[in-house]
């Protein structure tokens, strides 16, 4: 069945607390986030800074400072569940940044062009930037 409705992929960089730091335009959401993240220069910047990124599941194959939870395989080593649970537990902070885009009522409920979701993100980072510095 078809929803009708057009999604959309934003990119969100965060400080590990959580606070955004930068939220990309957005694209149609079919685009998956390995390819998003590659299109708006993500995965290059972080490999050339070094910086390391605590990501999910998506960005498996980004590149050497992306780290990524373990596939869930029937049987998994101890070691690989613990691994697990800490990346979940030093990216939940960061989540935080996402939860704080989608409080945003308007893009629960945002159905337009992606022109118009990028500048209303960038506004909503604005006034979240605002009121962090504040």
């Amino acid at each position: 069945m078809k929803h009708r409705q057009h999604g959309m992929n934003v990119q969100v960089i965060a400080r590990p607390d959580g606070t955004p730091l930068w939220f990309s335009r957005a694209i149609p959401g079919r685009t998956h986030d390995l390819t998003a993240a590659r299109a708006h220069g993500v995965i290059q910047a972080c490999l050339t800074r070094e910086i390391l990124v605590l990501a999910d599941r998506a960005y498996q194959g980004a590149g050497a400072t992306v780290r990524t939870p373990y596939y869930h395989h029937r049987e998994q080593p101890e070691h690989y569940q613990q691994f697990n649970r800490d990346h979940a537990r030093l990216r939940a902070p960061g989540e935080r940044a996402f939860a704080q885009l989608k409080t945003w009522r308007i893009m629960r409920r945002a159905r337009c062009s992606t022109r118009r979701i990028s500048r209303t993100v960038q506004a909503i980072h604005t006034l979240l930037t605002c009121s962090h510095s504040g």
